[in-house]
């Protein structure tokens, strides 16, 4: 099993890269990324893949919150995001081979894959192929992980030697809902740890105090958390994660 590198757990990481709210710098673009790297902090990236299967780093489902663009990411190609604008006036979705020929190693890159199964099911795999093929020549420090443990699963098969976690949470906020109750319950007691052969979580940080939580640490697993937006709450998640996921603020 691959454990998470050093620099993970002492390197602050600026969530969807070092973003301004979408002012001028986007979410996971190449503004944000220099930011991020300017200022010595890790980057933690999201992939989602176009129509004619490129993995690109893009967060949302939809184009409409951060671009001009309208309806579903997935239905476009990866020539036709490259052309797309943001609302910030930048233009173009990175393709992940762009970001890591653009951080170069620079930055530690934690790489979260988004779900493509649409319930955290099993109907993944394309997407992870995409990625891992290219991730095949990078040199820099990488950790891949996912909600799905699906998708963590296939990462495991795909490149054994790199870290992978996964990405949990309580799974009781409204955007859970769409999620079916019968995948909650296991996604909330992190069940999949062991047999994905994940070396770390990274938790919703409100969330620390639940005891399996407590139970991982305690087996050796290492403790991450999002999404840290003040002082005072990085000082309440430091009480038990060895890393916090952060934006809006600066981290001490």
């Amino acid at each position: 099993m691959p454990q998470l590198p050093e620099i993970f757990l002492k390197t602050p990481i600026a969530h969807r890269a070092l973003h301004d709210g979408n002012v001028t710098r986007a979410e996971n673009n190449f503004a944000a990324l220099d930011a991020a790297i300017a200022k010595g902090f890790g980057i933690e990236i999201d992939l989602q893949m176009s129509s004619d299967g490129e993995a690109m780093v893009f967060h949302d489902y939809a184009l409409n919150r951060l671009t001009e663009g309208h309806g579903a990411f997935a239905l476009n190609t990866a020539e036709e995001l490259a052309q797309l604008r943001f609302k910030t006036g930048e233009v173009g979705v990175p393709t992940l081979k762009q970001v890591l020929d653009h951080v170069d190693g620079r930055a530690p890159l934690l790489i979260e894959v988004k779900d493509q199964d649409g319930a955290m099911g099993p109907s993944v795999g394309r997407l992870e192929v995409a990625a891992t093929k290219v991730l095949e020549s990078y040199q820099g420090p990488v950790a891949m992980m996912s909600f799905n443990p699906h998708s963590v699963a296939v990462l495991a098969e795909l490149c054994p030697h790199l870290p992978r976690g996964l990405t949990t949470a309580s799974w009781e906020d409204d955007a859970a809902k769409l999620i079916p109750a019968s995948r909650r319950a296991p996604l909330r007691d992190i069940v999949d740890y062991e047999r994905v052969g994940a070396s770390f979580i990274s938790h919703q940080w409100s969330d620390l105090e639940r005891p399996r939580v407590a139970e991982l640490k305690a087996s050796g697993a290492h403790i991450l958390c999002w999404t840290i937006k003040s002082a005072e709450e990085e000082a309440t998640a430091s009480k038990v994660a060895e890393n916090i996921t952060f934006e809006n603020y600066l981290p001490t």
